[in-house]
C-alpha cells in the first residue's frame, strides 16, 4: 500500500481528560494510516475510544500527545480556526442524524460548506450543490425541503453535502444508525460506489455486518486498536438489498 498516498496519519496519538480527579485515557497510543481510496470502518463498543477517535480524526480536537496528520498537515499544534478551515475542506462530514436545517431545501442544505470559502460566488456554488444531489441520485429533489423527505432521502443530501467540497476523505458516524434495513443497504450502495470511485471512506459504526462490505476494518477496545484487517471478500451491498424479502407495503 505504501506507493498509494498516505491521507491520515495518526502517530502513538493519546487522548486524556480530567473528569473530577481521576484522569480518563479514552486513546492510549493509537497509530494507524489510512491511504486514498480506502473504504475504512473503524468499530467498538461504548467506551472503547471510538468516539474520541472520531472527533480527532474529525478536527474536532487535538490529541494529548502523539500526532495527527490530515492529508500530509500536522494538525495537533494548530489553532481553532486554522482546524476549523482544514475541517471544512478537508473532510466531509456525514452524521447518525443528518444534520440538516429543517425547511430549507436539498440545494441550499449542500451548499453551507461552500459558504465558508469566499472563492466560490453563488452561482458556483449552486452549480456544485446540483451536481453533488445528482450524483447521489437526488436530482428530482432539488428544491424539495428537508421536513418533505424520508431519512434515505435525508442521508442523501447529506452524503452530497459532503462530497461538494470534494474533500481528501469522507467521515461518516453512525451513517445508517436511524435507517431501515433496506434503506441501509441503499446507503451502503451509495458508499460502495463513492469508494469504487476513488473516494477515501472512514465510517465509524457499532455494526458489525458494515464490516463485510468495506474493504478494511479497525477495531477499537479500551483506548487500544486491537485488531486491522483488510477484507478480501468484500460483499456487494447491491446483492445484500435484492436478497431482502419484499416488504409488505410495496
Amino acid at each position: 500500500m505504501d506507493e498509494k498516498k498516505v491521507v491520515i496519519e495518526l502517530d502513538n496519538v493519546k487522548r486524556d481528560f480530567l473528569v473530577g480527579d481521576e484522569t480518563v485515557h479514552a486513546l492510549r497510543g493509537v497509530s494507524f494510516k489510512i491511504y486514498e481510496g480506502e473504504f475504512v470502518t473503524i468499530m467498538g463498543k461504548s467506551g472503547s475510544g471510538k468516539s474520541t477517535l472520531l472527533n480527532q480524526l474529525g478536527c474536532l480536537d487535538t490529541p494529548s500527545s502523539g500526532e495527527y496528520y490530515l492529508d500530509g498537515v500536522s494538525v495537533r499544534k494548530m489553532s481553532k480556526s486554522q482546524r476549523a478551515v482544514l475541517r471544512n475542506r478537508k473532510i466531509g462530514f456525514i452524521f447518525q442524524n443528518y444534520n440538516l436545517l429543517p425547511k430549507t431545501t436539498s440545494v441550499e442544505n449542500v451548499e453551507l460548506p461552500l459558504m465558508y470559502n469566499a472563492a466560490i460566488g453563488a452561482k458556483e456554488r449552486e452549480e456544485r450543490a446540483v451536481k453533488a444531489l445528482q450524483a447521489v441520485g437526488l436530482g428530482e429533489r432539488l428544491y424539495h425541503k428537508s421536513n418533505q423527505m424520508s431519512g434515505g432521502q435525508m442521508q442523501r443530501v447529506a452524503i452530497a453535502r459532503a462530497l461538494v467540497n470534494d474533500p481528501a476523505v469522507i467521515l461518516a458516524d453512525e451513517a445508517t444508525g436511524n435507517l431501515d434495513t433496506r434503506t441501509s443497504f441503499e446507503i451502503l450502495i451509495l458508499f460502495q460506489k463513492l469508494h469504487a470511485a476513488g473516494r477515501t471512506i472512514i465510517f465509524v459504526t457499532h455494526n458489525p455486518d458494515i464490516a463485510n462490505y468495506s474493504s478494511r476494518n479497525i477495531m477499537l477496545r479500551d483506548g487500544h486498536v486491537i485488531s486491522d484487517e483488510y477484507n478480501t471478500n468484500i460483499l456487494s451491498a447491491e446483492e445484500g438489498l435484492a436478497a431482502l424479502p419484499a416488504s409488505s407495503d410495496e
